[in-house]
């Protein structure tokens, strides 16, 4: 039977109240008798309060929980997000917080409940996709949280950091559609649930679910309007996951087309990587030449020359944890919009004429 607190009292001869200030109130009892109780306390093996519940009785655990996709992984071996994690826990390092990962099941009801028993003192909302639900789960713990994205109801007390999502995509499209290509293909991941890597038919970007991936494909979609190329005549490809092998497979039957894009867009640099890597597979067999674009500017970008959107990772994870554990006294200063460079390498070129 597992040694309890009552234990350890029965044991000592004093109340469990005082054994409790020997672990939670040291001032309130001799140094004697707090050695007495801890020695007696190993002796019979019992560990001390349950942390988690001491701190919640206190109305502070001392912990982020970190919203994420289903996939724990994704934090591990997603570049951008690995940059975002360094950014994010060196702020809560500086303010004596842990971090506490939390991974979102694909059933509604079950990541709600992840939401409800995580032992946090807020969240950061990073990467969970169509995410009002989330914060409907937060609002009614009333925890404080802060997004990567603007939130639907960005009311005054809504704290987020981020980008212009639209008006990034909106000028590497530009730039794109600058050097000539009209015949385009965007790739994003997971554009709908539970898709299979390929092309995908959308009545236009509203359809799209995740906020970030919508306002990306927003504005690649606004720079090809701009030159005459309307949502129709866009192909839009989903990939399976943020990672290389999808994005290959949902390229590859583009590129076997009689007449296949000129330029892919991507809306990761992770993604524009599998397009390079498709493209690298099947040049022996006469594939078209393409141009490719991504979005991040990943370490891995500069060295294969793509031509991205850089944003600052590490510095939108710190700002993300100020804002959470040091919240401005000003309301409107928790609306933080971090700059974007376009970054020409040579992936991107003038559209091939026959």
């Amino acid at each position: 039977m597992k040694p309890t607190l009552q234990a350890v009292a029965d044991a000592v001869g004093v109340s469990r109240s005082t054994v409790s200030n020997a672990y939670a109130r040291p001032d309130q009892l001799s140094a004697a008798l707090r050695q007495r109780i801890l020695e007696t306390a190993k002796a019979i093996g019992y560990p001390g309060p349950n942390p988690t519940a001491r701190s919640l009785r206190r109305g502070f655990v001392g912990s982020i929980g970190v919203l994420f996709t289903s996939q724990l992984s994704y934090a591990f071996t997603d570049p951008f997000a690995v940059r975002f994690l360094a950014g994010l826990s060196t702020a809560a390092e500086r303010h004596g917080t842990s971090l506490l990962l939390v991974p979102m099941p694909g059933v509604h009801a079950e990541a709600r409940q992840a939401v409800e028993n995580a032992a946090v003192d807020g969240f950061c909302v990073y990467c969970v996709g169509d995410e009002e639900w989330a914060l409907d789960a937060i609002r009614d713990r009333g925890l404080p949280f802060v997004t990567t994205a603007a939130p639907v109801d960005a009311g005054p007390a809504s704290r987020y950091v981020g980008i212009d999502e639209r008006a990034a995509a909106r000028g590497i499209a530009a730039h794109v559609a600058g050097l000539g290509h009209r015949r385009v293909a965007l790739l994003a991941d997971a554009v709908l649930p539970d898709l299979p890597s390929g092309p995908v038919r959308l009545s236009g970007v509203d359809d799209v679910p995740h906020p970030t991936t919508r306002g990306r494909l927003a504005g690649f979609a606004d720079a090809f309007a701009a030159v005459g190329v309307t949502w129709p005549e866009l192909t839009v490809l989903s990939a399976a996951g943020n990672n290389r092998p999808a994005a290959a497979a949902a390229v590859a039957g583009l590129l076997d087309r009689p007449d296949p894009p000129t330029a892919v867009l991507a809306c990761s640099d992770v993604l524009a990587l599998g397009v390079l890597d498709a493209l690298t597979e099947r040049a022996a067999s006469g594939a078209p030449s393409l141009s490719v674009t991504g979005f991040d500017d990943i370490a891995e970008a500069a060295a294969v020359g793509l031509t991205t959107v850089r944003q600052p990772a590490e510095e939108k994870g710190r700002i993300a944890a100020e804002l959470l554990l040091d919240p401005p006294a000003d309301p409107a200063a928790g609306h933080v919009l971090l700059p974007t460079t376009l970054v020409v390498r040579t992936s991107t070129g003038p559209v091939q004429r026959s």
